[in-house]
């Protein structure tokens, strides 16, 4: 691909422009420990349906200790309204034990850390060290901003890991939570899965997936 960096920090630039420098998840959160039971909980659900329960779950369950001693029933009822439910329970309940045996109740600061714990993943790990503590060990890939890379050509590949590792050699360290939430934020706004919206695209005079402006790839 050539001129891939001075294409890239184009992207970056007008997704800058048209979204802000400072964008955040949408998932609500208080604390540490909230981000972390938010993002954990996300996974092949919206924003919106977690915000929905983490709002009652919040309310009831206060540090990881609350959530490691909680009756695996209980928290199933709490999480109900979200898809793998049961799943996300055991996670959640598994995950919040090793977080007061091994790390004192307090969320760890490194990816590798962070996936040693149940229902943790590279996607996982990369928000809430980025969200929480504005370190970035990686991209968090989404199926947002997966879709978003390939069709704006800085990828190929369906799989995150690959996508992820492609985009890391693409942008500098410093740069790598931006790219994350501003491909989440256009996959959101115009580029959706089933509809692309082209036609209000910051991107649609670059991008060689535009219904717009059909250009060669980078």
């Amino acid at each position: 691909m050539r001129n891939v960096k001075a294409y890239s920090q184009l992207v970056l630039r007008k997704l800058e422009k048209r979204y802000g420098r400072e964008i955040h998840t949408q998932l609500k959160h208080r604390n540490m420990t909230h981000l972390f039971v938010a993002v954990l909980l996300s996974p092949q659900n919206t924003d919106n349906q977690v915000n929905k329960t983490t709002e009652e779950l919040f309310r009831r369950f206060k540090t990881f200790n609350d959530y490691a001693n909680a009756d695996l029933r209980t928290l199933r009822s709490y999480l109900s309204g979200l898809n793998f439910y049961k799943t996300k329970a055991r996670h959640l309940k598994e995950a919040s034990r090793i977080m007061v045996e091994r790390f004192h109740g307090k969320v760890p600061r490194s990816i590798d850390e962070l996936m040693t714990l149940p229902g943790v993943g590279r996607k996982v790990a990369n928000v809430v060290l980025n969200e929480g503590y504005a370190i970035d060990q990686g991209i968090a890939i989404d199926t947002h901003a997966g879709r978003v890379a390939r069709r704006i050509g800085l990828a190929r590949s369906k799989d995150p890991y690959e996508v992820e590792m492609k985009l890391l050699q693409i942008y500098p360290q410093e740069e790598w939570g931006k790219v994350s939430n501003s491909f989440i934020e256009l996959g959101r706004d115009t580029c959706g899965a089933r509809n692309k919206e082209c036609f209000r695209c910051v991107l649609k005079e670059i991008c060689p997936s535009s219904d717009v402006r059909k250009r060669v790839r980078p």
